[in-house]
């Protein structure tokens, strides 16, 4: 594990340890761990945003710019 990385990952990293494949990790059966909601990576408490329409059109736009100076 490297310094840099987030609490998440670093459980992250824990769960796939512990269980030894993703897919393990998924089939989880310890809920009692405290580590348990998190096991994923992401924090379950955490809302998804949700952006409106013209939010959704500047970052399409801003994404666009983005590939067309890479590619140049």
């Amino acid at each position: 594990m490297s310094e840099l990385d987030s609490p998440l990952k670093t459980i992250r990293k824990h769960c796939l340890e512990c269980n030894g494949t993703a897919n393990e990790v998924k089939l989880c059966t310890v809920t009692r761990c405290l580590l348990y909601p998190y096991r994923f990576g992401t924090d379950p408490r955490r809302k998804k945003r949700e952006y409106t329409e013209e939010q959704k059109d500047a970052l399409r736009e801003r994404m666009k710019n983005a590939r067309n100076k890479r590619s140049e």
